[in-house]
């Protein structure tokens, strides 16, 4: 399991997406599904998937947020035949919000919302090394445009095994985009690539828990260490869920949890759920307390 995970919050549709990615995306697979009852959303579907390399989360947990593009997932295709075949099964259904074509940084680039609302950007590399097939990508609009370059280089303070990559930045006469703001840039966190953007572009749109990422933490120590270095929001605060200064949401959860919601004990997994659900940093001890009966 990688140590940062993608969540995605649908309303009904996590296991019919997860069929639906899977089917499209070729070595991928859905690792383990779970029903947790007497959530505030009611009967919940947790759904684990593998995509291209890249393990998500797909819960469906009611009509609460919708998908826009400030997260987005860029899928590195090795040829252009690959980047149409793509685009042929993301765009049914979905809005075009760059067209499929030759662009100056790829021979053939398309981005699409699909028929779930989740953004897609396909991209052909032609002949660059492509370390991770699918990669996040952050866009930093509004009040936060311009804040992309702070929040990478706070990330990569955070996490370990990190650093910022390569750098495009706005040039003069690229406006409304502010000279010097960031275009594109990659970073990695524990290893894993990401990407983030500014856009100074009118857009009614901005982070919201509909994606959010999961850390996964073995100790006490570790969820205490990422809680505090990335929680800004105290009101955000919620069931292992934070917001960061900049209003992107992480989960920080421990992994002894998500070996609880294999159990197919009801009964021990309705204690947890009721434990979690009060919680908002979670707490290790507590939690297996629960889990055991005790």
């Amino acid at each position: 399991m990688e140590k940062i995970t993608p969540h995605l919050w649908f309303d009904k549709e996590a296991k019919e997406a997860a069929k639906f990615y899977v089917s499209i995306f070729k070595e991928s697979k859905i690792k383990d599904k779970t029903t947790i009852y007497n959530t505030p959303s009611g009967t919940t579907d947790i759904v684990t998937l593998k995509l291209l390399g890249l393990e998500f989360t797909f819960i469906s947990a009611g009509p609460l947020f919708k998908f826009n593009p400030s997260v987005s997932f860029l899928v590195a295709c090795k040829t252009k035949g690959e980047v149409e075949t793509l685009w042929k099964k993301l765009s049914k259904g979905g809005t075009i919000l760059m067209e499929l074509g030759e662009y100056p940084f790829s021979e053939k680039y398309g981005w699409v919302k699909d028929k779930y609302g989740l953004s897609w950007q396909v991209m052909s590399f032609s002949d660059q090394e492509i370390k991770q097939r699918i990669t996040p990508t952050l866009m930093f609009v509004g009040d936060i445009c311009g804040k992309a370059e702070e929040a990478i280089n706070l990330y990569a303070s955070v996490f370990h095994n990190a650093k910022v990559g390569d750098i495009l930045r706005y040039e003069k006469g690229e406006e409304p985009d502010k000279e010097g703001t960031i275009k594109h840039a990659a970073f990695t966190l524990e290893g894993q690539e990401f990407a983030a953007m500014d856009s100074a572009r009118m857009h009614n749109f901005n982070f919201n828990e509909a994606i959010s990422l999961i850390v996964h933490c073995n100790t006490q120590d570790e969820i205490d260490y990422y809680w505090g270095k990335l929680s800004a929001i105290p009101e955000a605060e919620q069931c292992g869920w934070l917001k960061d200064k900049y209003g992107f949401s992480w989960q920080i959860v421990p992994t002894i949890m998500e070996e609880m919601f294999k159990d197919k004990d009801k009964k021990k997994l309705t204690r947890v759920t009721e434990a979690f659900l009060k919680m908002k940093k979670f707490d290790i001890e507590k939690l297996k307390k629960v889990y055991e009966g005790k």
